[in-house]
């Protein structure tokens, strides 16, 4: 990645209203200013080029079908503790990481536009997916948090209060936290951020999640699709800008001769953002003949006309997971696994008529829908249940792709369901 994104300070400041705005390089640049945090930086950083380098030798480590279970907390430092609203922000919070589960497993809607109509732009580009899941934490909450067992992992004028971007109470999950980012930033995080040091994505109240929102928290037009989170949870694990600049033509892996390379092959090279919403193969490349990605996550258009990465991405976050996999705590969702393997949904695929079937008497569980836009299409408690299997009906349900979570008192579980 390029130095000069290390070391210079965010150049330009756009209003909201007209341009997206990220302060990744701001923080960088907090960080490489610290000699103690800039070794450390540069420490894990070489531990994850190793990393890289095995994945990019093995190309077959790129493909598997071990799914990554990532803990997710979610903080809204500016929300009162005593807030009749909670209910709206912990049904907002789970609306954002609906979307990023469909955004970084590429099963977003929006994804089959590059195979329809973007990809013969972009010859040798494909998609990619990160096989990752991620799940509000459940159980075995920090001390003092005031949370139960059972109570999702959101926060309310407690944690990651003031201009805190880490909270070492939080260590070991990946933190959202919701609050003004900076003079028209939408977001930010770190190029690589730690897990065991509490670090964590700041999201400005305007664009969080999707839909109607909560009271001071309304998603806000053009980033209204939750996107902003998922761009800047790419630098979390270590993606650049794609408009790191010509320099990076190269896509060699970092080094000392090569301190431009970032080990991605498949996203063309470009000296300047883009904004807006530009057609496929409207914006030259740095080098002849190619096009500027501009539907990536990782360039600067609006929420709706950004829908991918690129499996050479996926492959890089994949390397950053690798180094830092030891970091995220692993006793916070309940048993998933055995949650996932006590129901069955069938038939799947369904026309939107169809049942949940446990393998064990479950009395209390809960029942989540959503699409793959994050949107919520069915939700309903069931308390009390006499029998293995519960019949659900969606109402005129569009085909695609959705998600079903299942939480019961041992934790929370989500599995796919297509609708033809």
């Amino acid at each position: 990645m390029k130095l000069r994104l290390l070391f210079a300070l965010l150049a330009f400041q756009l209003s909201f209203a007209q341009h997206r705005t990220c302060g990744m390089q701001e923080k960088m640049a907090q960080i490489m200013n610290n000699p103690a945090q800039r070794q450390a930086y540069l420490d894990k950083q070489a531990r994850f080029n190793a990393e890289l380098q095995r994945i990019v030798a093995n190309r077959s480590s790129n493909s598997t079908n071990t799914v990554i279970i990532i803990p997710v907390a979610v903080h809204f430092p500016s929300v009162s503790n005593s807030s009749t609203q909670k209910a709206c922000f912990r049904a907002l919070a789970q609306t954002q990481v609906n979307i990023l589960n469909a955004d970084y497993n590429g099963q977003n809607a929006d994804i089959v536009n590059y195979a329809n109509n973007d990809a013969q732009f972009y010859p040798g580009t494909n998609t990619g997916s990160l096989q990752v899941q991620f799940v509000l934490a459940t159980q075995n909450h920090p001390a003092g948090t005031g949370l139960v067992n059972g109570d999702l992992a959101v926060t309310f004028g407690t944690d990651f209060l003031g201009s805190n971007d880490n909270d070492t109470t939080w260590s070991g999950y990946l933190n959202l936290v919701c609050r003004n980012a900076g003079n028209g930033i939408l977001g930010y995080s770190n190029l690589g951020a730690s897990p065991a040091a509490g670090d964590c994505v700041v999201i400005s109240k305007a664009s969080f999640g999707s839909g109607s929102g909560c009271t001071g928290y309304v998603p806000t037009s053009p980033y209204d699709l939750g996107r902003t989170l998922t761009h800047e949870l790419g630098h979390y694990f270590n993606l650049d800008h794609t408009f790191a600049g010509c320099g990076e033509t190269n896509c060699a892996l970092y080094n000392a001769q090569n301190p431009n390379g970032d080990g991605i092959c498949d996203t063309p090279a470009q000296n300047v953002e883009d904004y807006d919403c530009p057609a496929a193969g409207s914006v030259n490349g740095c080098v002849a003949g190619e096009y500027a990605l501009t539907m990536n996550y990782m360039d600067y258009v609006n929420d709706a006309c950004m829908y991918m990465f690129t499996a050479g991405q996926a492959a890089r976050m994949q390397a950053w997971y690798n180094t830092i996999a030891g970091e995220f705590r692993t006793n916070v969702l309940g048993n998933q696994q055995f949650v996932q393997s006590q129901f069955n949904l069938y038939p799947n695929p369904s026309k939107g008529s169809f049942s949940i079937e446990f393998k064990e008497l479950t009395s209390n569980f809960s029942v989540e829908i959503y699409d793959a836009t994050g949107k919520t299409i069915y939700e309903n408690n069931f308390d009390h249940a006499t029998n293995l299997v519960q019949q659900i009906n969606l109402d005129h349900p569009t085909s695609g792709v959705y998600f079903v979570n299942i939480k019961t008192d041992k934790g929370l579980a989500t599995k796919k369901l297509v609708i033809q």
